[in-house]
């Protein structure tokens, strides 16, 4: 049967198939939902409801990369090794020696002439760390790594070598200075606070066994330890980061790259690591590098005794007596002039109370020479007061 054809003017408009209907409904129903759309976006909000807010996610193409690196994770020290590893550098020295094994040892046949009597040079070489702290080549190392040295050679992280000059070595803090011919070095910044607590985060960096720079991560574990005997000058950062041989001279920093200290030692035994390394805090060795770059050594004040702690006292101890016990005196010294002798108690210098022998030490140290000090103490039980004059502290002096 055929379909009624029906004329556009005045006609039946024709009927809609089942498939057009649909699209008809769904279309209109598209309109609609555009069109309520279109006015939310675009009415006029000054005294109605708050627009609501549109979230665009922007999702990266795959393959392509995002414009900017993304951020380390929260709990990632990637930011501090970046500004403190490229100022950590490998410090080697080589001296020459001379041997004279016995002729009748056929493994050292090598170091002799046909003779067999003449003992050849040998050179004996080391390895360390050092840190960069100047953009114009002056480095902070322990000056056990350079001790003895006839050349000394500084290896940059990018393999530069250059060779060193020693500026100065101050075996008392085990701390040396050295120059390199160089300029626009990376350099590592001193810790604008040095006060480290227990369970600060720190990084030692370095060059361990000499496989190449290496980052180890703990916390510090102590801090003012003295009287181990490594030192005359004891105050270190105790830390379970692993230092071990080679590192000696890097760098301790904080999560922000800053410099905290220098490592310089290890405690172990024939077990094995204790996860016990030492370094000299930054206050220090900033000082210790002034004056070296300034005088070639360190300048100290003087005062000329010999201290014990008070445990050698038990009726101090006792008493809750704090201070150190003058057992010896130097002769024409300052604490010979101002009238002190063997078996005084010293309890202040100026307003410092001492409470070992470390503090007597840093108190007299810090000081310059021909500065004057107030001592207070007892002798024989009784109080007394002193007043010395500092000269400077003889180079060979060890207390």
């Amino acid at each position: 049967m055929k379909n009624s054809q029906n004329t556009a003017s005045g006609g039946r408009r024709p009927a809609l198939r089942r498939g057009e209907l649909l699209f008809a409904v769904r279309a209109a129903g598209l309109g609609v939902l555009i069109a309520l759309l279109v006015h939310l976006l675009l009415r006029d909000t000054s005294g109605g409801p708050a627009r609501p807010a549109v979230i665009v996610q922007q999702i990266a193409a795959p393959g392509n990369a995002p414009a900017t690196a993304p951020a380390p994770p929260r709990d990632s020290y990637r930011n501090a090794v970046r500004t403190a590893a490229p100022a950590v550098v490998n410090v080697f020295t080589a001296q020459r020696r001379h041997a004279a094994p016995t002729p009748r040892e056929p493994l050292f046949g090598q170091l002799f002439d046909e003779s067999g009597l003449a003992p050849q040079p040998r050179t004996v070489t080391n390895l360390g760390s050092g840190v960069l702290v100047s953009a114009d080549g002056y480095l902070l190392t322990n000056a056990h790594v350079i001790a003895g040295a006839d050349e000394i050679r500084v290896i940059l992280p990018g393999g530069e070598n250059y060779l060193a000059r020693l500026v100065g070595s101050d075996e008392e803090s085990d701390l040396a200075v050295l120059k390199i011919e160089a300029s626009e070095l990376p350099s590592v910044r001193f810790a604008a606070d040095d006060q480290l607590h227990v369970g600060d985060v720190v990084l030692a960096i370095g060059n361990p066994f000499g496989v190449g720079q290496a980052v180890t991560m703990g916390i510090v574990s102590g801090t003012g330890r003295d009287q181990l005997g490594i030192n005359t000058f004891e105050n270190f950062i105790q830390t379970d980061a692993a230092i071990n041989p080679g590192n000696s001279g890097g760098a301790l920093v904080n999560p922000r790259g800053e410099l905290v200290g220098i490592n310089t030692a290890i405690f172990g035994t024939e077990r094995g690591a204790q996860g016990i390394g030492f370094a000299i805090p930054a206050a220090l060795a900033r000082e210790v590098f002034a004056q070296l770059v300034q005088h070639g050594r360190v300048i100290r004040g003087w005062l000329g005794v010999r201290v014990h702690g008070l445990d050698v006292v038990p009726r101090a101890v006792e008493a809750g007596i704090e201070g150190v016990l003058i057992s010896g005196v130097f002769a024409d010294s300052p604490a010979q002039r101002a009238g002190l002798v063997a078996g005084d108690i010293i309890t202040h210098i100026d307003d410092m109370a001492l409470h070992n022998t470390q503090s007597l030490l840093r108190a007299t140290t810090a000081r310059s020479p021909g500065s004057e000090v107030l001592l207070r103490g007892l002798r024989k039980g009784q109080p007394f007061t002193a007043s010395a004059m500092l000269q400077q502290r003889p180079q060979a002096t060890r207390r």
